[in-house]
């Protein structure tokens, strides 16, 4: 990203430019309440450890860092989540796969929400970056005083408090390095695979090794980033004081080479890392004939095996009209059946505002009715992705969505919006192995032909190439879900962490 490559160069020149910032207090009063409240109340020994977890506050990163929250509490550590009242409330209501609520050792710190506007997405911008959301990340800089008096609290309590922080983020926490007894993990929320592209364009594209050849394949990064986001990023690089390790939502069993690249390469500033994914829960859910599970999922149970293309966006990217119009024409042609999750990109604020609703050609949902199930509001990914009807899925490839995609054996129809996006693609298509491209990332100002979606979607659904495809993706899936078993590698590597943390 935008903020790594501004790093590779500080780096180079061997210094790092002070930071000057003024901050503004907030009122934090209710999240020391909290903790006064949960922090082992029924205990008067001193806990060893405890991990506060601090996310970007965008649906991507609140998501990954929550399911991983929850791995770790399982090993009997309390957990202190840190957010906004409006984004800890958000993460909640869309986790999938698990209730926060039934977790009695993860502690919700909800801080008041910063005023910043709350434009709406723009689906005719040239650059499919979610600029709407500029606003609130400015705002998130304001949570550096509170996060860093709970920190200090919780540091009183516990034996060593250890701090996971969004690559985004480093402005935040920089203060804690102050805390004696704290460390910070940064997580990186992007693949192992795009990081460490962003490195090798940053460092003038030296010769990389055999194994690793396919890099050369990722685009460059032009209409990947807005202007506007290079001065966020360069906030956050100056930020960045102290790292004692980095943790990857991946798996060696997906891209372990490009995670040991990272590590031997010390491209983040640290030699120590650990690929502890999937985040997410990867037991493929049981049809529920009994439980009211939705429209969607309902359907979903009628039909057939490897039969229903998956069709979403994710939360920060907006269609056009005209492309919604060939998207939806190329889905019917296309005579496969799909589930098409039609809605707008999420604003800084979800819960307020007007939002677009998207038209569909006319009399499109009686034409494919029984065919295509059209969803507008918030759909339940990880349960669709993981039902034994989803042979497919036409994706943004954000990687929380990739790596929901790979844990659950379905193949993926690339579709890059912005970022690391592109470079997912890549990675999904040709080194992995599993998918095809629709959208050419060379021709991404131009709209997507429902021709081109048609053949896409044949190609994956109906033909030998897709069931050669959809067969290695399932392959993957396997070894992705038995790596995180009892004695599996995924596994093996959280338990190495978690001795690290509590040492």
């Amino acid at each position: 990203m935008m903020m790594f490559m501004s790093y590779i160069k500080v780096r180079r020149q061997h210094y790092w430019k002070s930071q000057k910032a003024v901050c503004v207090r907030m009122a934090n009063h209710l999240a020391m309440e909290n903790l006064s409240q949960n922090n082992h109340q029924n205990s008067v020994e001193k806990v060893s450890v405890a991990v506060v977890m601090v996310p970007l506050p965008a649906q991507g990163h609140l998501n990954q860092l929550l399911h991983l929250s929850r791995l770790i509490s399982a090993y009997n550590i309390p957990v202190h989540f840190v957010g906004t009242t409006t984004h800890n409330r958000q993460a909640k209501l869309r986790i999938h796969g698990w209730d926060p609520s039934a977790i009695t050792n993860i502690y919700f710190h909800d801080f008041p929400t910063p005023h910043f506007s709350n434009p709406l997405p723009d689906p005719n911008a040239a650059i499919k970056f979610p600029t709407q959301i500029l606003p609130l990340l400015r705002a998130s800089t304001l949570l550096r005083q509170p996060v860093y008096d709970l920190v200090q609290r919780i540091s009183a309590t516990v034996g060593r408090v250890v701090v996971v922080y969004d690559s985004m983020m480093p402005y935040v926490v920089q203060d804690i390095c102050s805390i004696p007894n704290a460390e910070s993990y940064c997580f990186q929320s992007i693949s192992a695979f795009s990081l460490y592209s962003f490195y090798w364009e940053a460092t003038g594209k030296p010769v990389l090794p055999t194994e690793a050849k396919l890099v050369e394949e990722v685009p460059s990064m032009e209409g990947c980033f807005p202007p506007e986001f290079a001065e966020i990023s360069k906030l956050q690089l100056n930020a960045r004081k102290f790292n004692s390790g980095d943790l990857y939502n991946t798996s060696r069993v997906i891209e372990g080479l490009y995670v040991d690249l990272m590590a031997k390469e010390k491209t983040t500033g640290t030699e120590r890392n650990w690929a502890l994914g999937p985040f997410n829960p990867v037991s493929k859910p049981q049809r529920k004939e009994t439980d009211n599970r939705g429209a969607c999922m309902e359907w979903l149970d009628k039909q057939e095996l490897n039969s229903v293309i998956f069709v979403s966006f994710g939360t920060t990217s907006s269609l056009s009209n005209e492309q919604i119009s060939e998207l939806a024409l190329g889905l019917e042609r296309s005579e496969q059946k799909f589930i098409w999750v039609l809605r707008d990109a999420d604003k800084g604020d979800v819960f307020q505002g007007e939002v677009r609703r998207a038209p569909l050609p006319e009399k499109y949902e009686e034409r494919v009715e029984g065919r295509g199930v059209i969803v507008r509001d918030w759909a339940p990914q990880l349960e669709i992705l993981g039902h034994p009807s989803t042979g497919g899925f036409i994706s943004h490839c954000g990687w929380n969505s990739c790596i929901e995609s790979i844990s659950m054996g379905v193949p993926i129809a690339a579709w890059p919006m912005h970022s690391d996006q592109p470079r997912n693609a890549v990675l999904i298509t040709k080194v992995l192995r599993i998918g095809v491209e629709i959208k050419d990332w060379s021709r991404r100002d131009e709209v997507v032909s429902s021709t081109t979606v048609e053949k896409s979607v044949r190609r994956l659904m109906a033909s030998g190439e897709g069931d050669e495809i959809r067969r290695r993706a399932e392959e993957l899936g396997d070894a992705v879900r038995k790596c995180v078993m009892k004695g599996g590698i995924t596994n093996m590597e959280m338990d190495d962490f978690i001795a690290h943390i509590s040492r």
